[in-house]
């Protein structure tokens, strides 16, 4: 994996407003936020998407997500929030290298936060199945 502005910034070379860090995990403020408190948390750990973390640094990112939350929350006293991981260019992934964006939630306008389309289909209960068996296979398997 290449030097991303990620990398950089864990390094100290592009300065950053440093919310948390440890061993394995580097959490700052967004520059871009889509609301007060917008926070991105990274694993140090280089990797493009999710599923090429190791499970060290996945644990490392899972055990400090709700602390950050919960300091978010307590910092600018929303009442909720998003968090937000894309893998893939396909997924809106701009930065490559994994991170999750803690987003703040303060009101139902469109002056803040994250907006989504959400359009659910419908899961057949045959196709279901098969497919169930099949990501069980693959887990089985890695």
């Amino acid at each position: 994996m290449s030097d991303t502005i990620f990398t950089r910034i864990i390094r100290g070379e592009i300065p950053s407003h440093k919310v948390y860090e440890d061993e394995h995990v580097f959490a700052f403020l967004d520059i871009g936020p889509l609301s007060k408190g917008h926070t991105l948390v990274v694993p140090k750990e280089p990797a493009v998407q999710l599923d090429q973390l190791s499970d060290a640094a996945a644990a490392a990112v899972g055990r400090v997500l709700p602390r950050l939350c919960r300091a978010i929350m307590q910092a600018t006293h929303c009442t909720a929030y998003n968090i937000l991981q894309n893998n893939g260019a396909l997924a809106h992934q701009a930065v490559m290298h994994v991170h999750f964006h803690i987003i703040p939630r303060f009101d139902q306008t469109m002056e803040s936060g994250l907006h989504l389309a959400w359009k659910p289909g419908k899961l057949d209960p045959r196709q279901g199945t098969e497919l169930a068996h099949r990501i069980a296979a693959a887990l089985a398997t890695s």
